[in-house]
């Protein structure tokens, strides 16, 4: 089984106080760790377990500049086989323009599953999975929650919205967006991120993988960013139900919403 695993290098936003760049359009993340986004560690870890089990083949694949290789690293530590970055050169990718460009570097890439997180810890556009899957014409499933190859199919499980699941059978190949808690991602080692650094990583850039120029045309344009703005404190409302429904109909109407 050929397993193929887009990642991506994330920044560490956690616990830390966020500053816009002179632009306007994105944070500073100069002084910012970057680490695997969440959802795309799962998806590694599954992958990693399902070649255990079948005697598969893993490949990791980022976007991304040079920096971006040590989450390439820390794949290959976790056990994938191989690993390639697609140098975007000065591209600014969004989620079109890097859904094109996977699928497009995949098309070459022998494939039996494709995984992907459901969403990105920086971006949260949840929707990068499903357009490579549209492009590669495959079957796909988003927010799966446990996955059960069997012969050309594979049984899943698919997170549902009010604590519901839902049960499938999806033909091969297919390409599934992985929800966190599908599994316990391994520990990572110093030695074996040492080891996976001495391992090959190919290379490919953009403009070698023939993506057509109207691909590489963002459709998105963040106009401006900016931080929530300092309100005071919240006000309690006291009295009984009728009471109080009184008091935020009057707060309503004062904030100018018409009932």
């Amino acid at each position: 089984m050929n397993i193929i695993v887009c990642v991506k290098n994330v920044p560490f936003t956690q616990e830390v106080d966020l500053a816009l760049d002179g632009s306007k359009r994105d944070i500073r993340k100069e002084m910012l760790a970057y680490v695997i986004n969440e959802w795309d560690n799962y998806a590694i870890e599954e992958a990693i377990r399902l070649k255990e089990q079948f005697n598969g083949n893993v490949t990791a694949v980022t976007l991304g500049k040079e920096a971006d290789e040590e989450v390439l690293r820390r794949c290959l530590a976790m056990g994938a086989d191989q690993a390639v970055r697609i140098e975007p050169g000065a591209l600014q990718a969004d989620a079109f323009m890097t859904a094109a460009i996977l699928a497009t570097a995949l098309k070459t890439m022998p494939h039996d599953l494709v995984l992907t997180g459901v969403q990105t810890d920086d971006l949260n556009h949840g929707m990068v999975g499903t357009l490579i899957a549209e492009r590669l014409g495959l079957a796909h499933a988003a927010v799966v929650n446990s996955l059960k190859p069997a012969d050309n199919k594979a049984r899943i499980t698919i997170e549902l919205e009010g604590g519901q699941d839902e049960v499938a059978m999806i033909h091969l190949p297919a390409l599934l967006t992985i929800q966190t808690g599908i599994n316990e991602p391994r520990y990572v080692s110093i030695m074996g991120i040492r080891k996976a650094a001495k391992k090959e990583l190919k290379v490919i850039k953009v403009e070698e993988l023939g993506v057509s120029a109207d691909d590489l045309v963002p459709r998105t344009i963040i106009e401006e960013m900016y931080l929530p703005p300092e309100t005071e404190g919240a006000e309690m409302l006291q009295g009984d139900a009728a009471a109080v429904a009184d008091e935020i109909i009057r707060i309503i109407k004062e904030k100018g919403v018409s009932l």
